[in-house]
């Protein structure tokens, strides 16, 4: 691979593997983040005024907010001015190193610069190319404006939460922006394991809208895929308004008394009452509680309003029954398995110890981690040049030798 006499102690199935990153936000972010974590060497570029993220949530100091370090960790920063023709050169000389060119901007913006696919695949023809946007090229909203909210709104989620609440509402967590980044790291591996085979790279679209209208309607399209429809295009027990955490003596908690082997071990050591008579037919089978969710859900709700949080987490375990406790996004930091498996990692930074949330993933071989934090704004800009000098003098030295 391009990078690999590049790469300086990154460890993980990326390692050797170089790429140049302009996205910005959290949709390309992340999936660069993922990148690093597994070994890529990833050079963060940036205009001179920074990645809006930067500023949109509180840090230790100014420019070095919790998202921005969180999906920028271990990359190397570099800030250019891409209007200008010496900042245009250096990213010209870093595309000749790299395996993977990743932008989030407009097509038309990203043409205006001189680094769409055509111009970027002459400076190195087998770049995996990987273009993030918010609604694909090839239809009318191709040049759209995009951010998570809408195209929440667009792909139906605020509707569905109003099927559940009785009015539209976001989920709270940037889904869309998440999400299309899972998109954005597969589709670019996909790309970078045909150019393994074939030595053949290629250009690649990711778009929120897309994703997230493929992730919406894995359940929600239930039986309007069919023609004609058996059913309206959204699964019924996911928008009931009764799934929601049960209601206890003195909390809440999560469960899931479902299938039948779930369901009738419940009703066994709870609810003996229900195997019997009417209600006993009627909630016989998963096919027929599925039908009235909803009774279900209310009777259940009923029920869990008997004993304590803990005493149903103790039953329903001792049931082998799914269940959980409520907790904040706080309490995963001293999550217990978390912890025991060394989830989190601390990494020493300039402005003090980060504790970042770590790699999802393992890897026997190969493991990936956090391999450092998030740049300063242009913090990597005189090393990278001195690094593209140096390569410079020994491409030049080897052609002298070849001659």
């Amino acid at each position: 691979m391009a990078g690999e006499a590049q790469t300086k102690g990154h460890s993980g199935p990326l390692a050797g593997i170089r790429v140049v990153d302009l996205t910005s936000v959290v949709f390309g972010p992340y999936a660069t983040q993922i990148m690093a974590d597994m070994g890529a060497e990833v050079f963060k570029v940036e205009p001179p005024a920074g990645d809006n993220t930067r500023w949109i949530t509180e840090g230790p100091v100014a420019g070095m907010g919790g998202i921005y370090v969180n999906v920028n960790r271990g990359k190397r920063g570099l800030m250019l001015d891409l209007r200008q023709g010496e900042d245009k050169d250096t990213l010209r000389q870093l595309i000749a190193t790299a395996d993977v060119f990743i932008h989030s901007m407009r097509g038309s913006a990203i043409r205006k610069l001189g680094f769409d696919y055509d111009s970027v695949r002459a400076i190195r023809p087998d770049i995996v190319y990987t273009n993030c946007y918010g609604y694909s090229r090839r239809g009318p909203e191709g040049d759209k404006p995009a951010y998570d909210d809408t195209i929440q709104a667009e792909c139906g989620i605020p509707y569905v939460q109003g099927l559940m609440n009785g009015e539209p509402g976001y989920v709270a967590t940037i889904m869309a922006d998440k999400v299309a980044g899972l998109h954005a790291l597969y589709a670019t591996m996909m790309a970078l394991f045909h150019r393994e085979r074939t030595g053949e790279g290629q250009e690649v679209e990711v778009t929120m809208f897309e994703a997230m209208s493929s992730f919406m309607l894995v359940e929600h399209a239930n039986g309007a895929m069919f023609s004609p429809p058996t059913t309206p295009a959204f699964y019924h027990r996911a928008v009931e308004k009764n799934r929601r955490p049960y209601k206890t003596r003195d909390g809440y908690v999560a469960a899931l008394v479902y299938n039948d082997k779930h369901w009738n071990a419940f009703i066994e050591a709870i609810q003996p009452e229900w195997a019997i008579g009417k209600r006993g037919e009627e909630f016989s089978t998963l096919e027929k509680r599925a039908r009235q969710i909803g009774r279900v859900y209310g009777l259940l709700g009923k029920t869990f309003l008997t004993r304590t949080t803990q005493e149903w987490l103790e039953t329903l375990q001792a049931l082998h029954i799914p269940c959980a406790p409520l907790r904040s996004t706080g309490e995963l930091f001293e999550n217990e398995h978390l912890n025991a498996i060394g989830f989190f990692e601390e990494v020493e930074t300039a402005q003090g110890p980060v504790r970042f949330p770590g790699v999802p993933t393992w890897f026997s071989a190969t493991p990936g981690h956090v391999h450092g934090p998030a740049p300063m704004l242009g913090e990597d800009n005189q090393a990278v040049l001195e690094e593209l000098a140096g390569n410079a003098e020994a491409i030049a030295a080897q052609a002298d030798v070849s001659k």
